[in-house]
C-alpha cells in the first residue's frame, strides 16, 4: 500500500462544508485562527480570488478550479485585490448549507469554503459533483457534501504529493525522488528496527545528509516521524477489544509492553490503557486524536491544487 493511503487508514479524516460565497467586487474574507484539529479549505468554482499569505509571503492568485488548504487553521484573509471596502453580506440558511451572498454584480466570486477535521481530472469531477449539489437542496445533500469534501481532501494532497513542488512538510519528503523511499518504508513497515545507515542507504545519501534533510523539509528526523506513525497505527489498534496490549505493542514495533506503555503515554500523555476505556465513550479519545491528527497533518505543509 501506498504512503498517502497508509495514513489515511491510519488516521481519520472528515469533512465538512461550511459556507458557499457569491460575491461580486469588492468584497473581503477574513477566517480563522480556528481550531487547531481542523483544516479550512477554498474551492474557487468561478472568478477569482486573492488569498494573503498567513506567513506574510507574497499573495497567492486563485483562479476558478483551484483549491487551498491551510494546515493549522491560521488567520487568513481572501479579497478581490482592489483594496476597496468590501460591500455588506447576507447570510441565509438552506436546507444542508449556509449561502453568502452580496448586493455587487462586478466580477463575482462564487466560493466554497469547508474544513476537514482531520490528479486534477478527478478533482475537477468531485468539484462539479460539490457545485451540482450545492446549486439544489436536496434531501441528502449534507452527507454528500461531507463525503465530497472528504474525498476532496486526498485527492489534493495526492496530486500535491505528484507536483514534486513542495518546500515542507511531509508532502516535501513524499515528493522527493531520494526521499520518498524512506517515508513509503515507515509507513508500510512501521513495525521494523529501522536504523538510520538503513533509511540513510534507502535514500542513497549519507546519515548527517538524510538526517538534515528531514529537519529542513519536516522540522523533524527521521526516527520522530517513524514513532509518530507506530503512535498513530497503535491509537488505532486499541481500539479493538480483541487485540491485546501487547500484541498493539509488538504491531508498532516494540519489543516489550513496558516500553511501548512508556512511549504511547510520552507522546500521546495518557497510557494504552485509559486511551482504550476511554474509546468506550470515544468523546476523549476523539478530541485526543483529533488534536494529534492536526498535528501530524501540519507536517504535510500547506498546499493549493488547481483542478
Amino acid at each position: 500500500m501506498d504512503w498517502l493511503s497508509r495514513l489515511f487508514e491510519m488516521m481519520p479524516v472528515h469533512g465538512r462544508l461550511d459556507l458557499r460565497c457569491s460575491y461580486g467586487a469588492p468584497w473581503r474574507i477574513e477566517q480563522g485562527p480556528g481550531n487547531a484539529n481542523e483544516i479550512p479549505y477554498h474551492a474557487v468554482l468561478a472568478g477569482s480570488a486573492v488569498l494573503d499569505d498567513p506567513a506574510g509571503g507574497r499573495p497567492l492568485h486563485l483562479k476558478a478550479g483551484d483549491i487551498v488548504l491551510l494546515p493549522g487553521n491560521p488567520r487568513h484573509i481572501m479579497h478581490d485585490g482592489r483594496g476597496a471596502a468590501p460591500l455588506k453580506v447576507r447570510n441565509r440558511a438552506s436546507l444542508n448549507f449556509m449561502i453568502s451572498e452580496n448586493p455587487g454584480s462586478d466580477q463575482r466570486l462564487d466560493l466554497l469554503c469547508g474544513h476537514f477535521s482531520i490528479a486534477p481530472p478527478e478533482l475537477v469531477g468531485l468539484v462539479v459533483l460539490m457545485r451540482g449539489e450545492t446549486a439544489t437542496d436536496r434531501l441528502g445533500g449534507r452527507a454528500m457534501l461531507n463525503a465530497l469534501s472528504t474525498a476532496m481532501f486526498a485527492l489534493v494532497l495526492r496530486f500535491a504529493s505528484e507536483t514534486g513542488d513542495m518546500s515542507q512538510g511531509l508532502l516535501a519528503l513524499a515528493g522527493h525522488p531520494r526521499l520518498a523511499p524512506v517515508v513509503a518504508a515507515m509507513f508500510n513497515e512501521p513495525a521494523r528496527a529501522w536504523t538510520l545507515p538503513e533509511f540513510a542507504q534507502l535514500a542513497s545519501m549519507s546519515r548527517a545528509t538524510l538526517a538534515r534533510q528531514f529537519q529542513e523539509k519536516l522540522g523533524r528526523s527521521p526516527s520522530d516521524l517513524l514513532t509518530d506513525i507506530r503512535m498513530t497505527l497503535a491509537a488505532n489498534e486499541l481500539r479493538k477489544s480483541s487485540i491485546s496490549t501487547g500484541a498493539v505493542a509488538e504491531a508498532a514495533g516494540y519489543l516489550s509492553e513496558a516500553a511501548f506503555q512508556r512511549a504511547f503515554k510520552s507522546h500521546m500523555g495518557i497510557t494504552p490503557a485509559q486511551w482504550r476505556k476511554a474509546a468506550q465513550t470515544s468523546a476523549t479519545v476523539d478530541e485526543l486524536e483529533l488534536t494529534k491528527s492536526a498535528e501530524v497533518m501540519s507536517d504535510v505543509g500547506s498546499t493549493s491544487a488547481g483542478a
